[in-house]
C-alpha cells in the first residue's frame, strides 16, 4: 500500500498545520508543489493493491507532484535485466509467466511510486486479445437491458423509480451477481467499502477556507464520503450508513456540532464566490437525496432540499438569469470551471425534480444542459486534448461525464451533451498517451486535490463511444475503485489495452501540437518522451510559456520532468494570460522554468504559433507484455518555434529516438541575436564535465552528451530561481524548488546547433551498443536519416 507524506507549507501554499487533511491525518493529500526525494513516498506491506484510501491518495494523480520533475525507481520484483528501453521484458510487476490468476486481473498491483500499473511478464495469455466488447450470452457478465425508454426524452420528466442519478434500481439490482462475475468489479467494491469504512470513524469534514482555492478540497472530500456511505447502504441494507450520511450533510448544512461557513457570510455558506465548492456541495446533497430516498423522513428531505436550493441551486438560477457576479465561468469558458459547476447543478436539480414547490430545479435544467454544451463539452480540441492541462482533464471529464451520466439515466437522454463535439470522443486517447512510466506529462498547473474527480469518466466514454480500449486502460489504474466505476464499466470488456496500441501519437491541434513516443505499454522501465508546442494563451489560465518543453521516462525514473503547480494563493497567479501578466514573474509559469531554450533572458511571446512535423515508423504493440522493439523502430517530432520569441532569425527543436528506442536525441537550431540558454530540470544528482553530463537518481543512471558542441559551449548547473537579473520580481516572493536541479547550458548570441545525446545505462548494455548519430539538419530529418 502506498504511502505519502504532506509538504510543508512553504512549499505548497497551504497551512498545514490548520489544514483540516494536514500532515497528521492519514487522508491528507498533497496539492500543489514538489515532493522532495526525502519526502517521497516509501512502499509498506500489507497489499500490493491500494484497498483504503484511493480516492484520495489520487493525490493529484501524484502529478502534482511537480514532481513530474520527481523521477523515481518503481516497485519491481523481477529479477531479470532489461536490455533497454522495453526490447526485453516487462519490469516492475510480478516478473511471472502469466497474469494474477487468483484474481484475474491484469496488472499485479499499483503501489509504485506513481502508483502506476504494474504488469507481469507474459508472452502468452488467452485473455489478452485485441480489445472488444464481448456479446451478451455464453455466460458473459453484463448489465441488464434498460426498461426506462421514453419516447420523447425531456430534461424536466423523469424515470418513475429511484435512484435517478447514475445508478437505476436495476442496476443495483444486477450488481450483486456481476460482482460475483467480475474480478475488476469484486475488486473494487471491497475497495469502496474499506474507504466507507475509514471514513466512517472520522468526524465530519471540518469547515476550512484556503485562500484561492475557496473550500473546494472539503466539499470535493464530503462529495466522496456521501458516495462512498450511500453505496455501502444500498448494498447492506445497514442504517448506520444512512445516519452517518445524514451527519455530513448536517455539518455541510451548517446544522451541526461545528460551524461551517464564513461567520460574515451565513446566507452563503458554500462559497459561491468560488463556484466550483458550490456546485460540488450541490452535488453530493444531490446524491444523498437520491441515493437514499426512501430512508429519509420528510423533515430530512426538507431539510436536504432547502439547504441545496439556498446554499446552491437558487444561486445558479441567478447565475443564468443575471442576478450575480459570480456566474463568469457560463460565458464562453471552455475549461472544467463550466463542467463541473453546471454537472454539480444538474446532478442536485435532477434529484429533487418533482419535489421541488420553488420551481428552482426544473427551471434551472432550462439553462445548465445548453450552457454545458456550448462551453464545457468544446473543451476538448480537435485531436481530443483537454485545453486547459492533462490533470486538469480529471475534473473537466468527471463534472462531463457526471452530469451526462445523470441525465441519461434521470430522463433518458444527454441532450447531444457526448455528440455536440464530435471530437470528445477522442479525449480517452489524449488520456492514455498523456501517461507514462513516469505518470503524466503534466505541463501547466496541476489544480487542487482531486478527492472525488478521477479518471473513471473512462469507463462511461467507452461504452458510450464504442470504444473498448478506454476502459480495458482505467480498470487496472490506482484511482478506479469507487462508486461510479461500479455502474460505468461493462463488464462485457475483454483484452488488453495494449494490444494493437500505437507506440505514438502526435496531437496536431494548433492549440496543444504535442507528441507522445514510447517503447512499451507495458514495460516500467520503458523509454518514454513527450514534448509540445502549441498556442500559449486560451488555456483558461493554467499554462505555462512553455513552447518545446518536454519530458524523459527511462529505468523506472523521470529523468526532465514538469513542476505543476505553482502556489495557487499567489498574488496574481490567474491575472491574465496577456504578455505583460504577473503570472509569467513566477518561475514555475514563466519559460525559464520550462525544460526549453530561453532566448536574450526573457519570456517567450505569448502569442506564438508554432508549427511541427513529425514521422513514426508505426509500430504498435502486440498482446504480450514483452515487447521486443525492431531494429528501425523510430518517430520524430520537430517545432518551429520562431514565432515564440523576438531578436531571432529562427528556432527550432527535435527530438528523435534511436537505437531500438533505447536512446534519445534532441536538437536545437537556433539563429539568435539574443543570448541562448538551454534549460533541463531534473531531481536527478548531477555531475558536469565539459559537453557532457551524467545522471543519477533511484539507483540509475543516465548520460547526457552534447555532440559537436559550439565553441564555448559547456553544461552548468544551478538550483531553480531566476537567476537572470533583467528579470522583474514577481509581485510577492516565490515559493522554493527544493531537491530540483536546473542543467543548463549558455551561449552568446550567434548560430548554433545543440545536439543532446540522452544515453539511458540500460542494465546489461555495453558501452560498444550505444550508438553515435551522424549530424541531420531538423529540415533534412525523416525515418532513416539517422540510421
Amino acid at each position: 500500500m502506498a504511502s505519502y507524506s504532506a509538504m510543508n507549507s512553504s512549499q505548497q501554499g497551504l497551512n498545514v498545520q490548520n489544514h483540516p487533511y494536514g500532515a497528521g491525518d492519514p487522508y491528507y493529500a498533497e496539492s500543489t508543489g514538489f515532493i522532495t526525494p526525502q519526502q517521497a513516498p516509501k512502499k509498506r506491506g500489507l497489499s500490493n493493491w491500494i484497498k483504503i484510501g484511493v480516492p484520495v491518495l489520487i493525490v493529484v494523480i501524484v502529478a502534482a507532484v511537480v514532481g513530474g520533475v520527481l523521477g523515481s525507481r518503481k516497485a519491481r520484483n523481477d529479477s531479470a535485466a532489461s536490455s533497454g528501453g522495453g526490447s526485453s521484458g516487462s519490469h516492475g510487476g510480478s516478473g511471472g509467466a502469466s497474469f494474477n490468476l487468483e484474481d484475474a486481473r491484469f496488472a499485479t498491483a499499483t503501489d509504485s511510486k506513481y502508483l502506476e500499473p504494474l504488469y507481469p511478464s507474459t508472452t502468452a495469455a488467452a485473455a489478452l486479445i485485441t480489445p472488444t466488447f464481448r456479446p451478451a450470452g455464453q455466460g458473459v457478465p453484463s448489465w441488464p437491458q434498460e426498461t426506462f425508454t421514453p419516447a420523447s426524452p425531456a430534461p424536466t420528466s423523469v424515470r418513475p423509480d429511484r435512484p435517478r442519478l447514475i445508478a437505476p434500481a436495476y442496476k443495483w439490482a444486477a450488481l450483486p451477481d456481476l460482482i460475483a462475475a467480475d474480478p475488476y468489479l469484486k475488486g473494487w467494491n471491497d475497495t469502496i467499502f474499506g474507504n466507507a469504512t475509514a471514513y466512517f470513524s472520522l468526524p465530519p469534514v471540518p469547515y476550512f477556507m484556503d485562500g484561492g482555492n475557496g473550500i473546494l478540497d472539503i466539499a470535493r472530500a464530503i462529495k466522496m464520503r456521501v458516495k462512498a456511505f450511500a453505496y455501502v447502504y444500498r448494498m447492506t441494507n445497514d442504517t448506520k450508513w444512512v445516519d452517518r450520511t445524514w451527519t455530513e450533510l448536517q455539518n455541510a448544512a451548517g446544522n451541526g456540532t461545528n460551524s461551517f461557513g464564513e461567520p460574515d457570510k451565513q446566507n452563503d455558506k458554500w462559497n459561491t464566490g468560488h463556484f466550483l465548492d458550490t456546485a460540488e456541495l450541490t452535488a453530493a446533497f444531490g446524491i444523498a437525496y437520491d441515493w437514499l430516498y426512501d430512508m429519509w423522513s420528510d423533515d430530512q428531505k426538507s431539510m436536504i432540499r432547502s439547504t441545496m436550493i439556498q446554499y446552491g441551486l437558487g444561486y445558479g438560477l441567478q447565475v443564468f438569469t443575471g442576478q450575480t457576479n459570480f456566474g463568469w465561468w457560463s460565458s464562453n469558458i471552455t475549461g472544467n470551471w463550466n463542467c463541473v459547476c453546471n454537472g454539480g447543478l444538474t446532478l442536485g436539480a435532477l434529484a429533487i425534480l418533482g419535489d421541488d414547490t420553488t420551481n428552482t430545479a426544473s427551471q434551472l435544467l432550462g439553462f445548465t444542459i445548453d450552457n454545458a454544451k456550448q462551453n464545457c463539452a468544446m473543451a476538448v480540441t480537435s485531436d481530443g486534448t483537454w485545453a486547459e492541462t492533462t490533470n486538469y482533464w480529471y475534473f473537466g471529464t468527471t463534472g462531463h461525464a457526471e452530469m451526462a451520466s445523470a441525465l441519461i439515466t434521470a430522463t433518458g437522454s444527454d441532450y447531444g451533451l457526448l455528440t455536440v463535439n464530435s471530437d470528445f470522443s477522442k479525449t480517452g486517447n489524449f488520456h492514455m498517451y498523456a501517461n507514462g512510466p513516469g505518470t503524466l506529462f503534466d505541463w501547466g498547473d496541476s489544480g487542487p486535490n482531486k478527492f472525488s474527480s478521477t479518471a473513471n469518466g473512462m469507463f462511461l466514454y467507452a461504452t458510450q463511444y464504442q470504444n473498448p480500449r478506454y476502459a480495458l486502460f482505467q480498470r487496472d489504474q490506482h484511482d478506479a475503485p469507487e462508486p461510479w466505476s461500479m455502474f460505468w464499466y461493462d463488464p462485457s470488456v475483454a483484452g488488453a489495452f495494449w494490444n494493437g496500441a500505437a507506440l505514438d501519437f502526435f496531437f496536431d491541434d494548433p492549440t496543444d501540437q504535442w507528441a507522445s513516443m514510447r517503447s512499451s505499454w507495458t514495460d516500467n522501465d520503458a523509454l518514454s518522451i513527450a514534448i509540445k508546442a502549441g498556442t500559449l494563451q486560451h488555456h483558461q489560465t493554467h499554462n505555462d510559456l512553455d513552447v518545446g518543453d518536454f519530458i524523459l521516462d527511462a529505468l523506472g525514473t523521470r529523468w526532465a520532468g514538469e513542476f505543476g503547480c505553482g502556489d495557487y494563493n499567489s498574488l496574481n497567479y490567474f491575472s491574465n494570460d496577456t504578455q505583460g501578466s504577473d503570472r509569467w514573474l513566477y518561475y514555475r509559469k514563466m519559460t525559464e522554468g520550462q525544460n526549453t531554450i530561453i532566448i536574450n533572458r526573457q519570456n517567450q511571446i505569448v502569442t506564438a504559433a508554432p508549427t511541427v512535423t513529425h514521422n513514426t515508423t508505426g509500430e504498435a504493440q502486440g498482446s504480450s507484455t514483452v515487447y521486443t522493439v525492431p531494429d528501425d523502430s523510430t518517430a520524430y517530432w520537430i517545432a518551429d518555434m520562431t514565432s515564440a520569441y523576438a531578436n531571432v532569425q529562427s528556432v527550432k527543436r527535435g527530438i528523435r529516438m534511436l537505437n531500438k528506442r533505447r536512446q534519445v536525441l534532441l536538437q536545437d537550431e537556433v539563429n539568435s541575436s539574443g543570448t541562448v540558454d538551454w534549460n533541463m530540470h531534473t531531481n536527478a544528482t548531477v555531475t558536469t564535465n565539459g559537453a557532457s553530463a551524467t545522471l543519477k537518481l533511484d539507483g540509475q543512471e543516465l548520460t547526457i552528451t552534447m555532440l559537436n558542441p559550439p565553441n564555448g559551449a559547456k553544461f552548468d548547473t544551478v538550483t531553480p530561481s531566476v537567476r537572470y537579473d533583467s528579470d522583474p520580481a514577481p509581485p510577492q516572493p516565490d515559493q522554493p524548488n527544493p531537491g530540483v536541479t536546473t542543467l543548463f547550458v549558455s551561449l552568446p548570441a550567434g548560430q548554433y546547433t545543440l545536439e543532446m545525446l540522452f544515453n539511458p545505462q540500460w542494465p546489461g548494455m555495453q558501452s560498444s551498443d550505444f550508438v553515435t548519430p551522424s549530424t541531420v539538419a531538423l529540415d533534412s530529418w525523416t525515418l532513416t536519416s539517422h540510421n
